[in-house]
């Protein structure tokens, strides 16, 4: 079932041109319509699927989940505006239109009598305006405020002190299924990020208690939550009032939070977990052998690092700038991916995942620092502490809940052998724990780091990661890298007219990435994952996450 994923995102970029207006595609356009005919009992045999996760960083708030394990169970269990497609073609789900005379000023509209899957609220234009507003409001503390940066009147909700009822000033609930949008410039990709999770819409109930609404939100996607037993599944169910083009055809999925991939895999072989889109690494050389036809390997839109904070004394200042150098190119990319990663990973040259137009570019100015020089990574290790001593050992965390030990310890080993120093990996049980630190900037030394894309856009690999605006805890910008110039290159790609200006600008942005290194890039990752032999219609999404409504069992 797994197709190209390098050829599908040639199909997104010539979407993306077509952007300015995206026309109703309602759920009857899709030829199977929504609501009850479309439940599990219609479309499988009447079980459910189990599926891979992990256990979500926080409460299932849209704003406030920027990792996997939350992001798929949000996705899954919301609907927006827009939904993306395998392809990642960006196609109205509650829109009923979304359109702009200058890129600048959007008039959206939603479609009529669609509700939440209580089957009584309302979703309305005024759901989405006041779930943006309560996102971009700094007093709220949203991990996705950043996404709301384009909207007019940001600025003023994102400073300190800024009171609790504050609104966008770019926002205006016209009437029940109709808002507009006045951006702070023209950008023409607008439309196509509206399928991400931080613009999906809340009930009004949800602004009583968000947190008690986070552990069981009423939502309005194909299916809601039956129940989550922390750190051990979640349950979920066909959401019989969502009418939309994502129709169920299962009768529900049950995701398994797995502590251990082996043990996830081992399920896998024996059908105990129907789809995964994860392997351990000790499967990777013969997954696609043990699985056959029901093995996925394919380019994905995923991007590995090792983030080097700014607020780490070590990598401050002309030391700390030719120590992360120094780092970069003592890690030999190519065998860890030959011998640890078997075809599934390709080492990194750029920021970007290749599957995304613009990505996977070899003409980067400074991009040789990429490239493994055991000779010139010592060189550079001691200018550096002939300025100022390192103060060590050098650290590298990583999350053991995921398959990250063996390659952790292999580029730990490639830094000792160069550089002469010691390097230890140290593991956190849980993805969560570590991310913990993280957020709260205690944790030392470096850390891996990844991204899977949000939407289908080189910007989504930059401005989330590096830029100001999602630094200092109000985004994924974990390191604190704030770089002006780089700012003004991601804003003027936004107002770029065509996507090949946009891409050319933000490919500047990156030079000046390839220079400070706020991260050392590592590989991109593939799509990998498998299913087992009880369940059919089985594919993996753009951004390597199945398409868990199409899957029948």
């Amino acid at each position: 079932m797994a197709l190209s994923r390098r050829s599908m995102m040639l199909g997104t970029a010539a979407g993306g041109a077509a952007a300015l207006t995206l026309a109703a595609c309602g759920g009857d356009d899709s030829g199977s319509g929504g609501g009850s005919d479309n439940g599990g009992a219609a479309g499988g045999s009447g079980e459910p699927i189990y599926a891979n996760t992990t256990e979500p960083e926080n409460p299932l708030i849209p704003t406030n989940t920027g990792e996997v394990g939350g992001g798929r169970i949000i996705t899954t269990i919301f609907a927006g505006l827009v939904y993306y497609t395998a392809d990642g073609s960006a196609e109205n789900d509650i829109a009923e239109s979304i359109e702009s005379e200058d890129n600048q000023n959007w008039t959206i509209k939603i479609r009529e009598g669609l509700t939440y899957s209580d089957g009584s609220t309302p979703i309305t234009a005024g759901d989405f305006v006041a779930a943006w507003n309560f996102g971009a409001n700094a007093a709220n503390a949203q991990l996705g405020q950043y996404f709301f940066e384009p909207i007019e009147g940001y600025a003023d909700l994102s400073a300190e002190g800024v009171a609790a009822d504050a609104t966008l000033s770019g926002l205006e609930v016209v009437d029940d299924t109709t808002f507009t949008v006045r951006l702070v410039s023209p950008q023409s990709d607008f439309p196509t990020r509206l399928g991400y999770s931080a613009y999906m819409p809340l009930p009004p109930s949800a602004f009583d208690d968000i947190e008690a609404y986070g552990e069981n939100p009423l939502a309005n996607g194909p299916y809601k939550l039956d129940s989550w037993s922390h750190d051990q599944e979640l349950v979920l169910v066909p959401n019989e009032s969502y009418d939309g083009p994502r129709a169920t055809q299962n009768a529900g999925i049950t995701f398994t939070v797995y502590a251990d991939p082996e043990t996830m895999y081992n399920d896998l072989l024996s059908d105990n977990v129907d789809v995964v889109d994860q392997l351990p690494n000790s499967a990777l050389a013969t997954f696609e052998d043990e699985l056959g036809d029901r093995a996925v390997n394919d380019p994905g839109a995923v991007f590995q690092s090792i983030t080097l904070p700014g607020y780490d004394p070590n990598f401050e200042g002309e030391a700390g700038a030719l120590r992360r150098k120094a780092i970069s190119r003592a890690i030999d990319r190519q065998s860890i991916c030959d011998s640890l990663f078997y075809g599934t990973r390709t080492p990194a040259t750029d920021f970007v995942s290749p599957v995304i137009p613009g990505g996977g570019a070899t003409d980067i100015p400074g991009a040789e620092v990429l490239q493994y020089d055991e000779a010139e990574a010592k060189k550079l290790w001691d200018e550096a502490e002939a300025l100022t001593p390192f103060q060590g050992p050098l650290t590298l965390a990583y999350n053991a809940d995921g398959p990250h030990a063996e390659w952790v310890e292999a580029v730990c080993n490639s830094l000792a052998n160069t550089l002469g120093i010691e390097a230890n990996p140290t593991p956190f049980p849980a993805f969560g724990e570590m991310r913990e630190q993280v957020r709260a900037r205690s944790l030392k030394g470096t850390w891996r780091s990844g991204w899977q894309a949000d939407y289908p856009s080189a910007y989504n690999f930059l401005g989330p990661l590096y830029g100001s605006a999602a630094a200092d805890g109000n985004g994924s910008n974990d390191g604190d890298y704030k770089n002006p110039e780089f700012d003004q290159l991601l804003s003027d790609g936004l107002a770029a007219e065509t996507e090949d200006e946009a891409i050319a600008l933000w490919k500047e942005a990156e030079a000046l990435l390839m220079r400070d290194l706020p991260v050392v890039p590592l590989w991109y990752q593939n799509t990998i994952g498998g299913y087992s032999t009880l369940v059919s219609n089985v594919e993996y999404g753009w951004d390597t996450v199945p398409l868990y409504h199409e899957i029948t069992k």
